[in-house]
């Protein structure tokens, strides 16, 4: 794909509804623990919830000030559409997928505030599916369409945190 075909053509993503990668999973986690419970050890159960309560809240946080600061810099959070800018500040100083870092911190934190292995067990099944079905295919397109500009940003800015 040519820098201009870049311009007006979106990444190749092969997932039309990246948030379904760990939406999905993380529901059949929970219902798999509901009908073959995979518990975790009940000792301080706790605080175990409270974390999994926090890390549930900080991870949808993190993906929302992603996809909120996308919109602020008038560019799409559709990965299959053109990007009108390269987008390197607020969450994406820290992480080039906060949108997909916090699907990943707010499952690990279900996990815990369920009680259960399941969104564990699950939850790296959702980031391989997000690196090859998605995130690979962004960061190609994303390299053709700014260059340089791309390529510095990526050498300072890691792929989660």
């Amino acid at each position: 794909m040519s820098a201009t075909e870049a311009s007006t053509r979106g990444a190749a993503v092969r997932f039309p509804l990246p948030p379904l990668l760990f939406a999905v999973p993380l529901a059949a986690a929970l219902l798999a623990h509901r009908l073959l419970p995979l518990p975790l050890p009940p000792s301080g159960r706790k605080p175990t919830t409270v974390a999994g309560m926090a890390l549930v809240a900080g991870g949808i946080g993190f993906s929302l000030s992603g996809t909120a600061t996308v919109l602020r810099h008038g560019t799409t959070v559709v990965p299959h559409h053109a990007v009108t800018r390269l987008v390197t500040t607020g969450p994406y100083r820290i992480s080039r997928n906060p949108m997909y870092a916090g699907h990943v911190v707010a499952m690990i934190g279900a996990g815990l505030w369920s009680g259960s292995w399941w969104p564990l067990v699950v939850a790296p099944l959702s980031v391989l599916a997000a690196v090859g079905w998605v995130i690979e295919p962004e960061e190609a397109y994303l390299a053709q369409r700014f260059g340089t500009e791309y390529e510095q940003y990526r050498s300072r800015v890691r792929r989660w945190l």
